[in-house]
Parts: C-alpha cells; structure tokens; sequence
C-alpha cells in the first residue's frame, strides 16, 4: 500500500458504495464461468500497436519519489491509451503463450521450483486485482476471495497462501475458469484505467513487467514438465529459421577500468534491485565476444570436466555427485551412448556444436571457466560492456514458439550481450549500497531474496523483446539450471597479451588454446 492512498480491506472490496456507478457496474463483471462478459474487451478505443503493446508514445517518467515509486505523468489522454495497449498487449500475449495447451498440460508441476502454466496466468491477474482494483478502487468486487490463497505467491503482507510445491494439485479451478478470471480483471482495469491515481498507474507498469517474468516462467516450467514425459512431446512447432553464421574463434575484448558507473539511472521503468546508480572500480579485465558454445563445452566434458573434483566448488561438487550430472540439463543421449541431442520446447533436436551451450547452473559454469584457465565476469563487468548496446537487439521471445540460443552473429565488439542466454556472473545478488525497498507488500519484489543466489544479465530466448536492459539483474540459486542460462568468459588482463584469440577444437580442451601467463 502507497502510504496516503487508503487501501481496501477484502470486505470494503466488496461493499464499499461509489457515486460514479462502478458498483452498479461490477455486478455485470462478476460474470457466471464458463459465459462471456458482458462488456467485451474489443470496446476499448483502438490503438494502433505492435506485439508488445508499444503505440511510440511513452510515459514521462520523473525522479523517485519518497514511496519508492515513481512519479508517471500523464501528459495527455494518448499516454493513457497507451497504457491500456501495453497492458492488453501483455495480458494477451501471456493467453496466446497457452492456447495449444490443454487442461492436463496447464496444469501439471514438475518440481518445487516450477509452476503450472495456468498457475503462472492466475497469479499475474491476482496481482492486478490485489495490488491495482482492491487497493484504488473502491467497490470493486473480488472475482472470487479464494484465489489470494490460491494464487498468493510470496507476499507475507498479503496473508496465508498454498504452498508453492502443492499448486500442481490445483486441478480446480480449470483453466478455462482461470481465463474466464483474466477476462473480469482485464475488463475492469479497462474501464478504470483512466482515473487511476499515479501510484496505482505506477503498479500497472510494474505488474505488466511482472507478468513479463512469468511469461519467460511459464515457458521454462513447461519445457521441464515436458521433459519428464517419457514421450518428449513438443509444445510449440520447431522454430527452423536460421540466425547466426558459423561459429568463429572467440576473442578477448578488453574491458573498461577504473571508475563505472552502473545501475539504473532513473530514465524509465526499472525493477527496485536495479538501483540506485553508484560508482564502481574495474580492474584490468577482458570478456570473451561471444558465448560458450556447444562443441567448447563437450571439449570439457571429453576431458572429465565432470570427474574431476578439483575444478569444482565444493559445493558444486557435492552438487554433481548427489545428482549424478554428467552433462548440461536437456541433453540426450542417441543410440550409440553419445550426447549429440538435446530436449527443448519443440521436441529432440540435433545438438549444434556452434549454438550457445545452454540450462547449466552457477557450479558448471563456474566449474567450465575454471577448466579454461578464466573467470566468469563480475556483474560490474558485464554491465560496463552492455551500456550503450541496443538491448533490444538479439534472440528474444517475440511470439510463441520454440524459443531456443542461436550461434553468434559476425561481428566485432562482445556479442550475444542481450538475449539468447542468461549469462552467469561470479557477483552475489546483494543489494546495491542505498537500496531502499518500496513500502508494503510490493517491497517484497525482490529485497528479500538477496541471500545465497547469483546475478545473471542479459536477457534469453525466452524472454519477451524489450524488457530488459543492461541494468536489470536476474537472479537464481547456484544448483538451479532449468532457465535459458548459458556462459561468457573474462579474464583479468595483468598477464594476458591482448588481440589473442582462444579457440576449441573438438579432439582438445579449450585451455590448451587460452593464452598462458
């Protein structure tokens, strides 16, 4: 809650009088399941948009202020279309994410760590409902007070909530049910969109974000439910396009040093982790252009990369033999014994030597760069690479399919920087000096994960054109691979000549190729 916006109890949500007719109103919104609002979705004012909702007209953004929000001016109606159209454009996207899937698949949980896809499109509406309608609009009326506990995640302000590793056993309510809910809350943001205060517009922009995450949770859960089907069975056509040229030798990029800034500086949307901007100092270092790719990482396991214990943190290693991983997550074996194919979301494809290596965790990168006689780069590294990159430009998910890394493109410069795979760093997600969580429920985003996980940047396949940028700090316990993450390599410059190239073959290991100090 915003402090001096009064918030809606759960029983003021539902009785609370409003003098501009939206309680009469909401009685044609709490429609029966399984019917059609009342009020389609289509009568909002057209705008013309592309994919992401964007119509070229952006929100003017001002200094945060002393909620921890910031301050979105409304400069004329046109801002407030085109809220709407970045919000249908999400909202929707996430709907055309599941339409091949059937009940039985939206509603499996493979792991702890996973959730069912429909789980994923309920608790993002719940987040709108909660967060926008209950707290700024007085009278709505809740789709159905149940759904906070079904569809709570990690919000202790927000009360009692299932249990992450049960919400597989929700085969009620149906998805249809569930879509039926996205539609009364996406027609009731519709028809108050207008009059929201700024704070509640504020937590529309960061719930579209939100549900952007799920977007890129949705489909790396559902490829790992998949894959415990004996079947493999694909959940998207193959995506055969092309991108990338064969693989190149990798070269060393040197890095700026001395005195970078990174964070967020103000300008635009921005997680609360992402800040504030601060001073840092870089040693010597380069970073490797492009990302480790599918033959480089065989070198290693060719070379009992995963048997050999001192490359190995120590929790790595007890990570590896409780786990018997003898080769990155997805990766299948063929009739002979090789491991020359891999599982994605469009079935068993053949394994490109040139494409990204790709689902490895903290410990098998960390394990990797050790092997090769380097380093993973520091967060602090990455990002002073990444700034002023166009961090739209990549592999990202731009409507659904069998998102999957491609092999680099040409080029000079670091490639790969933004999209294709989320790429490991050595730093602990900690919070910048000066962070400061926003108040109430929405302060829990993200402070109080920082214990005991890893910072990766850049963005993946999988995740939606436009959401990141070379601020935005991804983060996930060392152990956990299941995302689209991949690795990059640094090195610290005090011995390493520059202008010297590293490259694999497939009969050596990499570090036999990396230049001795």
């Amino acid at each position: 809650m915003v402090p001096g916006i009064a918030r809606a109890t759960s029983k003021d949500a539902t009785t609370a009088p409003r003098d501009n007719g939206f309680e009469a109103a909401a009685n044609t919104w709490k429609t029966p399941l399984g019917t059609r609002p009342t009020v389609p979705i289509q009568e909002v004012p057209c705008v013309t948009k592309d994919r992401h909702g964007s119509t070229g007209v952006k929100p003017q953004m001002t200094t945060i202020n002393d909620n921890g929000l910031s301050d979105l001016i409304l400069a004329s109606p046109s801002d407030a279309q085109a809220q709407w159209s970045r919000f249908e454009g999400v909202r929707g996207f996430s709907s055309e994410l599941v339409a091949g899937l059937s009940d039985a698949d939206a509603s499996g949980q493979s792991m702890p760590d996973a959730s069912p896809s429909k789980w994923h499109l309920a608790h993002t509406t719940w987040f709108f409902e909660t967060f926008v309608l209950r707290d700024f609009v007085p009278g709505y009326r809740l789709f159905d007070p149940a759904f906070a506990f079904l569809y709570n995640s990690y919000y202790e302000a927000e009360g009692d909530r299932l249990a992450r590793p049960f919400r597989g056993m929700l085969t009620r309510p149906s998805l249809d049910e569930v879509l039926e809910y996205r539609r009364h809350v996406d027609i009731a943001m519709m028809r108050v969109i207008d009059d929201l205060p700024a704070p509640a517009r504020d937590l529309l922009l960061l719930g579209c974000n939100h549900e952007e995450q799920h977007q890129e949770l949705l489909l790396t859960d559902l490829l790992h439910l998949f894959a415990q089907n004996p079947l493999l069975p694909r959940a998207f056509v193959p995506n055969v396009g092309l991108i990338g040229c064969a693989t190149d030798a990798s070269r060393w990029i040197e890095g700026r040093r001395g005195p970078v800034e990174i964070g967020h500086d103000g300008r635009g949307f921005a997680f609360d982790c992402e800040g504030p901007r601060h001073m840092v100092w870089l040693a010597p270092h380069a970073l490797a252009d492009r990302l480790v790719t599918n033959r480089e990482w065989r070198a290693f396991m060719d070379d009992d990369g995963y048997r050999t214990a001192h490359l190995w943190l120590s929790d790595g290693w007890a990570w590896v033999r409780h786990n018997r991983i003898e080769a990155p997550m997805y990766w299948c074996r063929d009739e002979t014994g090789d491991w020359c194919r891999q599982f994605g979301l469009g079935g068993v494809v053949s394994l490109d030597p040139a494409c990204p290596v790709q689902h490895v965790s903290y410990y098998e990168a960390d394990a990797f760069a050790r092997w090769a006689g380097t380093r993973l780069p520091t967060e602090a590294e990455w990002e002073s690479a990444a700034d002023g990159a166009l961090a739209t430009r990549g592999v990202f998910l731009d409507y659904p399919c069998a998102v999957r890394p491609t092999r680099a493109r040409a080029g000079d410069g670091v490639r790969q920087l933004f999209g294709d795979l989320w790429e490991w760093t050595a730093s602990p997600f900690v919070a910048y000096a000066g962070f400061r969580p926003a108040p109430g429920a929405v302060g829990e985003y993200n402070g109080k994960f920082m214990s005991g996980q890893f910072v990766l940047r850049g963005g993946s396949c999988a995740t939606p054109r436009g959401h990141v940028r070379a601020s935005y700090r991804n983060f996930f316990y060392p152990h956990q691979r299941w995302q689209f993450t991949g690795v990059r390599l640094a090195k610290d410059l005090s011995c390493l000549p520059m202008n010297t190239h590293w490259i694999c073959a497939s009969s050596m290991p990499i570090r036999h190729f990396v230049a001795m100090c």
